[in-house]
Formats: structure tokens, C-alpha cells, sequence
């Protein structure tokens, strides 16, 4: 279907990507959310296998000033940072209280950690099944070898795409339809180091998983070290979201998102190639 304008309205998204990609947005949100719930209970990082005080890697907390404030201390090895009102202590109602993460980021609720594990767990599990159909059906329907998997073409414009980005220019015309090579390799990051790496450190975590998952616990370096690969891996996540989040409102969120809603988007008319003038 062709406007007059020259614009084409094309079916781009397949039912199951679409499907799994709004599982994923949920499962992401909740996750994120009843994750930083129980790291609340015990605000600090270590590596290694103990959790002895004084030798964190990060530690949120909030400290008594000598004028009686209380002010929210972000401790990153030997580094510390008032970090007031955003983490360590923020403001509840009229009073400042000790938070790690404030209470608007945290699932379900301010201070229901058993809830939160029970969410963050159920939503764990949800993400993990949705994360291997996709991988399936990727490999079924060449998805991943067609759409994901970079080209030697895709290679050799990477320098062009990284200054195409940069200036804010994107394709029109058929290359909108076909994800560029920083898209290929941030979905393949996402999906497989992200992903995958989420996972086994979330399992690596749990005293249950001692007698399947001993080896990776020990290549790690205890269960310490995989929590804090844990965490540092959902900020990954949530450097990833923000910049997608940025392309589709600089892209056009709503040809975007109707896209990834009914499969169907528009794309954009070639833009004119300019002539030399002799």
C-alpha cells in the first residue's frame, strides 16, 4: 500500500516477535523493579564467596550529619558520593528515610521483600521459557541467521553506521526494513550475553543449585561474585533499554510502535540522491 507521498506501509514483525517482545517488556519491568526490591535488604556487592563488612565493591547506604540531616552514601571501592534524594536516602512523604533505591523504583511495594522475591522468581522463570521459544522459533524460521547474525556487508559499514548514529540520520527507503549492524550485534548481546548471563548468575545465587552449578559458582568465584555479575549485568539491561527506548522516539515512536503492535509500519520514501554540479 503506497501513499501518495510515496510512503509504504509494509508487514514487518511477525506475530511470535511481536508476541515474545511484549512478554519480555513485562517480564523486564517486574524484574527490574522486585530486583532492586531485595537488594534493598542487603545493599552492598562483594566478590568472592563471603559478605564481610569493609570489604565491599559497592555499598548504598545513608549516614547522620553533624547538622542532623541524612544524607544517602554511595560507596564504590575506596570512593564515596553523596547521593541524597536518588540513592542511600530519599524522601517519603515529608520525611527523608534510609532507601538504597527509592521506593517508586521497587516492585511490588516500599518494603515487602518476600513478595518481591516471589514476583521477581515467577517472572524470572516467565522470562527464561519466553527467551528459549524465541531462540527456537529464531532458528526455525531463520530469524537469527537472516535478521540478527551481522554480514560481511554489515561489517564493513560499521564505521558508517557508528557516524550515521551519531549525526541522528537513519535509513529510508528498503534499509529501514533491514536492522543495521549495531542493531545486530547489541540484539546478539542482549539476547545471548545478557540473557543467558542473567540467568545462570541468578541460578549461581541460589544454595540449592550447589550440586548442578558447583563448577560455575567456583569459575565465578563464589556466590558473591555471581550476585554482583547479576547486578551489573541488569544495569546492562537497562543501558540497552534506554537507548532503545531513545531510537524509537528519534526513529518515530509511533510508526514504531504500531509496528511491533500489528506487524504492519511504514516506511519512509528514498531520499533523493543530490547530482554534482559541474
Amino acid at each position: 500500500m503506497t501513499d501518495t507521498n510515496g510512503s509504504r506501509l509494509v508487514y514487518r514483525h511477525r506475530w511470535p516477535v511481536r508476541v515474545m517482545h511484549w512478554i519480555n517488556v513485562v517480564c523486564l519491568f517486574v524484574l527490574l523493579g522486585s530486583g532492586l526490591q531485595i537488594f534493598n535488604a542487603h545493599p552492598s556487592l562483594y566478590w568472592g564467596i563471603r559478605s564481610d563488612p569493609g570489604k565491599e565493591v559497592l555499598k548504598i547506604g545513608a549516614a547522620q550529619q553533624s547538622d542532623g540531616q541524612l544524607r544517602g552514601i554511595t560507596t564504590v571501592g575506596n570512593h564515596a558520593f553523596d547521593t541524597t534524594g536518588v540513592l542511600g536516602a530519599s524522601r517519603v512523604g515529608t520525611d527523608v528515610q534510609p532507601r538504597a533505591f527509592p521506593s517508586w523504583a521497587t516492585i511490588p511495594g516500599p518494603g515487602w521483600l518476600a513478595m518481591g522475591r516471589r514476583w521477581h522468581f515467577f517472572f524470572a522463570w516467565l522470562f527464561v521459557v519466553n527467551g528459549l521459544c524465541y531462540i527456537a522459533w529464531s532458528l526455525a524460521s531463520r530469524h537469527l541467521r537472516d535478521d540478527l547474525v551481522p554480514t560481511w556487508r554489515d561489517w564493513r559499514g560499521m564505521g558508517r553506521s557508528i557516524v550515521d548514529h551519531l549525526r541522528f540520520r537513519h535509513p529510508h527507503g528498503d534499509e529501514e526494513l533491514r536492522y543495521n549492524v549495531l542493531q545486530r550485534i547489541a540484539y546478539l548481546v542482549t539476547i545471548v550475553v545478557f540473557g543467558g548471563g542473567i540467568v545462570l548468575m541468578g541460578l549461581a545465587m541460589s544454595p540449592r543449585m550447589d550440586a548442578v552449578l558447583s563448577p560455575l559458582v567456583d569459575l565465578v568465584g563464589g556466590r558473591q561474585s555471581a550476585r554482583t555479575i547479576h547486578f551489573v549485568i541488569a544495569c546492562g539491561f537497562v543501558a540497552f533499554i534506554v537507548v532503545h527506548v531513545l531510537e524509537v522516539i528519534i526513529t518515530g515512536p509511533l510508526n514504531q510502535l504500531r509496528g511491533m503492535i500489528t506487524g504492519y509500519y511504514r516506511v519512509k520514501p528514498e531520499k533523493p540522491q543530490e547530482t554534482p554540479h559541474d
